[in-house]
């Protein structure tokens, strides 16, 4: 029973505390809501725990530091107008679960420009000179010569001795030379080829031609001009067109066709390919295929495919420019043309060891 009692007179006690604290209360609050531009007398409308802060005239959140709206769940702040986000620092609006900024009176996203699009009409050209400077004249022109531009502006010019070689076949020995020069510019050019073998001392075969190369891509170029054959029977003047390039995977390839004097046709076929086994020991596989239209006796030209040759030779750079090799290759005359050569007497297969050297300037 007096445990009950004891009770009854506590809760009493609080009853008559909360009673006492009830006018500081009043008087807090007053002071509060003056805070916010209101006066005591208002205090009734408003609700603490459903506060609508859209009917408070005047209530200017940017004022407001270190106030984190994320935590207010259910706060539509798309009722709130004059509600100015633009001085709320460190607001991060992507911890606003649910807000859509789609429904933002006032915010236009079309008249958000984006990077891209034309040109503004005055805007300078960007291929131009900045200001009138160019290389040759302005504040950074350079003394001396005319300095290095692009379009195909220069002439350049160089050698290529690919194969200067000599060829031991087992029954003799003889030297053979294929190099190549031209003269011009990126896009024309004219290109001189020349090879040919010499024996004792004296020019058994050759073959020059004289060539205008013009690029048709980045890695092919076309050619037309002439070629001149000397030695094995008449000499025979040629009218040639062909392409050679870089095809897939870095092979190197020479591919014309020749229209002769006396209406002979001729396919000549090259491709050679460089395998770097070290930065300067290169490893070059070599072919070369050739055919004719019709039989020629008299040059030992059969018709159909001719003659086939291929090998390989390992050569080591002792500068980009000059490299000394070793290699071994393997002729074979074809068809009408093997038939020929045996009428001669003369041999329709053959071993060959090669030593020479291959430069350019």
């Amino acid at each position: 029973m007096n445990k009950r009692k004891a009770t009854m007179n506590s809760g009493m006690n609080r009853i008559l505390l909360a009673l006492a604290a009830l006018p500081l209360a009043s008087t807090w609050a007053q002071e509060l809501h003056a805070g916010h531009g209101t006066t005591a007398a208002d205090v009734p409308q408003y609700q603490t725990h459903q506060a609508d802060h859209g009917q408070m005239p005047g209530m200017d959140h940017g004022q407001m530091p270190g106030m984190d709206h994320s935590q207010m769940p259910g706060m539509d702040h798309s009722q709130m107008p004059g509600m100015d986000h633009g001085q709320m620092q460190g607001m991060d609006h992507s911890q606003m679960p649910g807000m859509d900024h789609g429904r933002m009176p006032g915010m236009d996203h079309g008249n958000m420009q984006m990077q891209g699009g034309s040109a503004p009409a005055d805007a300078r050209d960007p291929h131009a000179y900045s200001g009138g400077q160019t290389l040759a004249k302005g504040d950074y022109a350079l003394p001396g010569p005319r300095r290095l531009r692009l379009a195909d502006e220069h002439l350049f010019a160089g050698v290529l001795v690919d194969r200067l070689e000599r060829v031991d076949a087992g029954e003799g020995h003889a030297w053979v030379y294929d190099t190549r020069a031209w003269v011009g510019r990126d896009y024309d050019r004219a290109v001189l080829k020349a090879e040919g073998d010499i024996i004792g001392g004296r020019l058994e075969e050759a073959s020059t031609e004289l060539l205008w190369s013009h690029a048709v891509s980045s890695f092919w170029n076309t050619e037309l001009g002439v070629r001149y054959d000397t030695g094995h029977g008449p000499d025979q003047g040629w009218l040639a067109l062909g392409i050679s390039g870089l095809a897939p995977y870095w092979f190197e390839v020479d591919a014309t066709a020749y229209l002769g004097e006396q209406g002979q046709t001729s396919l000549a076929l090259e491709a050679e390919y460089e395998l770097l086994l070290t930065q300067r020991l290169v490893l070059q596989p070599r072919a070369e295929l050739s055919a004719y239209g019709k039989d020629d006796a008299g040059r030992g030209q059969g018709k159909g495919l001719s003659e086939l040759v291929a090998g390989a030779r390992l050569r080591y750079e002792l500068s980009r420019q000059f490299a000394p090799y070793v290699g071994w290759e393997w002729a074979a005359a074809l068809g009408n043309t093997a038939d020929l050569a045996r009428e001669e007497g003369e041999s329709t297969q053959e071993t060959r060891w090669v030593a020479g050297a291959r430069f350019w300037f």
